[in-house]
């Protein structure tokens, strides 16, 4: 009931508050926006991703998969696509396929295209991405349906961001931020500990509770579509059923409560980040109803700031450094582990050597920063980011204008800062094996990550915005 009056609040008060800028501003919106979404969960019962635990493909469905796509054009034409998927994660090779299938179709340049993944573990292989966790469980006929699974996806993808674009109408467009503490710091709260340290204020290392919200309404002030993120592994299941998990759920109460309006969430920096306590169905959906309230209060306040002026769009590829890297005799000493994916990842490095490829000193990692209009900064991250890149970034550059999302455009590992680095664990090295890259990174590489992004946000800031000077670089 409380929901219900909450989401009748939001939309009287935000259809008011708009109808007043309306009238401000002479009635004429200088955006464009449209927004479409497609379903990709798989038809065939197959193998799922992100737990190494399971032993057989999927057998059911609690919630429907999707492709969602959002396309943003200023007064000028310049245009950017937000495309949020229901997945795990998504490789180099297919995201280098999807964005140029998106060229050939639509003209779309790979500075426009932002691809964000949610990271439920409930969800089907993608292409080759964590390919040591899968490697060797698969047999040949789940790896024809893991293909053609991701060759129906590729089409949908670019039909979905067609539809987004064919939508594209005179559209009102405002931001806010928003907050809920669903989070735990993973690395530093042990599970079971999490409901008395909760209730006893005692909960441990850094989080990011931000819920940022940028809000699409058609000329008669109808909300279209809503981008949301948050900072949180979608990990709350871990069966055989595919799901959303709680940003999908989340997704679909916003749906519910706003008809015809398209909900697309973006993952933040939430690598070290669990919901907890998790495990079952309706922890995820407490999970999501809490996160769908937490955007449905944006909604409601004046404190949401209508988007004036361009859209700047940025990427580039840093060789991003990895540490010492092992020699054959170490990876064929590797291949004899009694560890299932130390084998599995020698392996493939050893196919990848004897092909004639040479292991790689760096990867091309992805950074992409948008400038949506004159105040929002919008900070697309690859890999699984730990926590601390969003509270620096938004502590150097514009607070709670600055959104930085994860799990963006190729998930390759996970990106420690340098202090979960130097104290090591899953997120800080562990976890390097079941994405089949050599070596953990190196030091360098939070500096390196965190310079690049302030060289792309000063690169696409309105023109008069004073340049953005990078701290000093912690050591």
């Amino acid at each position: 009931m409380n929901r219900r009056l909450l989401v009748f609040a939001a939309t009287t008060f935000t259809t008011t508050l708009l109808m007043l800028t309306a009238a401000a501003l002479g009635g004429d919106s200088t955006w464009k926006a449209g927004a479409a979404k497609a379903m990709i969960t798989p038809e065939k019962l197959m193998w799922m991703a992100g737990y190494g635990s399971r032993t057989r493909p999927a057998d059911g469905k609690l919630t429907e998969l999707w492709a969602k796509a959002l396309v943003l054009e200023d007064q000028d034409g310049n245009r950017g696509l937000v495309l949020t998927l229901d997945l795990v994660g998504i490789d180099r090779t297919l995201s280098q396929a999807v964005c140029n299938s998106l060229k050939e179709k639509y003209g779309l340049q790979r500075e426009q295209i932002a691809i964000c993944t949610s990271h439920t573990h409930s969800g089907p292989v993608v292409g080759h991405n964590l390919a040591p966790l899968h490697y060797r469980l698969i047999d040949a006929s789940q790896q024809q349906l893991v293909d053609e699974w991701v060759a129906g996806f590729q089409k949908q993808v670019v039909a979905v961001v067609g539809e987004a674009i064919s939508n594209l109408a005179p559209s009102w467009v405002s931001w806010g931020s928003g907050t809920t503490t669903l989070a735990v710091n993973r690395r530093e709260n042990p599970a079971a500990t999490v409901p008395q340290w909760r209730t006893e204020g005692k909960l441990k290392g850094p989080s990011d509770y931000d819920v940022p919200v940028l809000a699409v309404r058609d000329a008669n002030e109808k909300l279209t579509a809503v981008l949301f993120g948050y900072a949180c592994h979608a990990t709350t299941l871990s069966g055989y059923q595919w799901s959303g998990d709680y940003p999908g759920y989340a997704q679909i109460d916003l749906e519910k409560a706003h008809p015809g309006c398209v909900a697309l969430f973006f993952a933040g920096c939430g690598a070290d980040q669990n919901p907890l306590p998790r495990s079952t169905v309706e922890m995820a959906e407490h999970y999501g109803e809490r996160l769908a309230t937490a955007v449905d209060t944006v909604l409601m306040t004046s404190q949401m700031r209508p988007v004036e002026g361009a859209l700047q769009t940025t990427y580039a590829e840093i060789a991003l450094p990895l540490d010492t890297l092992p020699t054959r005799e170490q990876i064929e000493l590797n291949a004899k582990s009694e560890n299932h994916y130390e084998v599995s990842r020698a392996t493939m490095l050893l196919e990848q050597i004897d092909s004639g490829v040479p292991l790689s000193q760096t990867y091309p990692y992805p950074v992409s920063a948008w400038s949506i209009g004159d105040d929002l900064q919008f900070v697309t991250l690859g890999g699984e980011v730990v926590v601390d890149y969003a509270i620096r970034l938004k502590s150097e550059l514009t607070g709670p204008a600055t959104w930085v999302a994860g799990y963006s455009n190729d998930v390759m590992a996970y990106i420690p800062s340098r202090r979960v680095l130097a104290e090591g664990g899953y997120e800080g090295g562990g976890a390097m094996v079941y994405y089949g890259l050599p070596s953990v990174w190196s030091p360098e590489i939070e500096n390196d990550i965190v310079a690049e992004a302030h060289r792309q946000v000063e690169l696409v800031a309105p023109q008069g915005t004073p340049s953005v000077e990078l701290q000093s670089l912690r050591p």
